[in-house]
Order: C-alpha cells, then structure tokens, then sequence
C-alpha cells in the first residue's frame, strides 16, 4: 500500500487539484494508467529500435548487391575481351587460310613450270646453234626445221606468260641477288660496276616470285 501512495502522489503533483481528489479515490487506476504509458513508451522505442534495424538491413543488402554487380561486370568484362581476342584469332586464321590458298593456286604448277623449264631451254639452244647464213631457200629442210623450232619457242613462251611465268634477261640491269645469281665477275670498258655484263642462262618469274634466277656475269669495280 505505500508503494501505491507513493505512486499516487507522484502522479498528483503536476496534475489539478481536481483531478488529484479524484485520483485518491481510485489509486490503482492511477499506477494502471502510469504503466500503460510506460509500456506504450517502451512499445515506441522497440518499434523505433526495429525500424532503424530494418534501415540497417536494406543498406547492408545494397551492399552485397553492389559487390555482386561489380564482380559480374568484371567478369563480362572479361568474358567481352576473351570474345573478342577470339574473334581476332579466328580472322587472322582465316586471312591465313585465303591466302595460302591463293598462293596453292598461283604456285601450284610451279614444279610443273619448272620442268618445262628445261624444255624451253633446249629450244633456245637449237635455234641459236643453227647458223644463220645456213637458213636459205636452198636448204629447206633446214629452214623449215629453224622455223619450227622458232615457232614452238615462241608458242610455249605464250603459254609461260598465260600463266604467269616471265623470263628474266638482265643484261644492263643492276644485280639483284633475289633474281640473279653472279657467276663470274669481269671487267667491261663503259660500263658501271654492279650491272649485269652477260647472262648466262635466262631466269623466269612465276607470278612475282623467282622461280629460277638468272645466271649472270657482274661487271666488276676497275
């Protein structure tokens, strides 16, 4: 009973004279309503507490959310440039394929071209041994043999052009170690030294490329 006065009175205190004479007349509602305030107080702080908790939560799973953002567009990143190099890789293999299938076209009959070669070198030798004075109406057989030969000479040196296959003659040229190759130095009254004096066998080209070089005598330094 004097833990219940004691909470009377204080409750009367800042309360109207009024109300304090009507209080002491039910002190147990009194200590009633006083708890209930400070259980409502209590109630406030718990939801006040609980909502800064769930303020607290949102921002952490922003957090992990951000660091998940950040790892995945590290790895699209990755996985972009890997695409990318792939990509590259693929084109460069691919130019590489065209071209060396380009050159199987071009260089293809350059084994074939190389043996004809040496036809074409036979022919060139049997009309330069024929002498010219020899070629007359009076030997026909002769004269028509030369022609012949003349003429197939000329046909199959059609046919290397046709397909891209071009001789090489330098004489006068400046030496070139990719299509000549120097058998002999010598000496030649007019001429600057490093050109080409005499050739000994004719070189061809197939398609740009040195396919026999031509063989050649350099004029020297005097």
């Amino acid at each position: 009973m004097a833990a219940v006065a004691q909470c009377v009175r204080g409750a009367l205190r800042p309360r109207l004279p009024l109300l304090s004479v009507a209080l002491r007349t039910s002190p147990r509602l009194l200590c009633a309503a006083t708890q209930q305030k400070n259980t409502g107080q209590n109630l406030e702080e718990d939801q006040s507490q609980s909502q800064n908790e769930h303020k607290v939560e949102p921002s952490s799973a922003e957090k992990l959310l951000a660091e998940e953002k950040a790892k995945l567009e590290e790895q699209l990143k990755e996985v972009t440039e890997k695409y990318k190099r792939a990509l590259a890789d693929a084109e460069n293999v691919r130019q590489r394929s065209q071209k060396l299938v380009e050159e199987a076209k071009l260089y293809g009959i350059q084994s074939f071209c190389k043996d004809l070669l040496e036809v074409a070198d036979i022919l060139e030798k049997a009309t330069e041994s024929v002498p010219k004075e020899e070629i007359k109406d009076e030997n026909p057989h002769l004269k028509s043999l030369y022609e012949g030969l003349v003429m197939t000479e000329m046909q199959i040196q059609k046919v290397f052009k046709k397909h891209g296959l071009l001789r090489l003659n330098p004489v006068g040229a400046k030496f070139d170690p990719y299509e000549h190759e120097a058998l002999f130095h010598t000496a030649a009254e007019g001429r600057e030294p490093g050109t080409i004096a005499l050739v000994s066998k004719i070189g061809y080209k197939l398609h740009g490329r040195t396919l026999r070089p031509a063989l050649v005598g350099v004029v020297k330094d005097a």
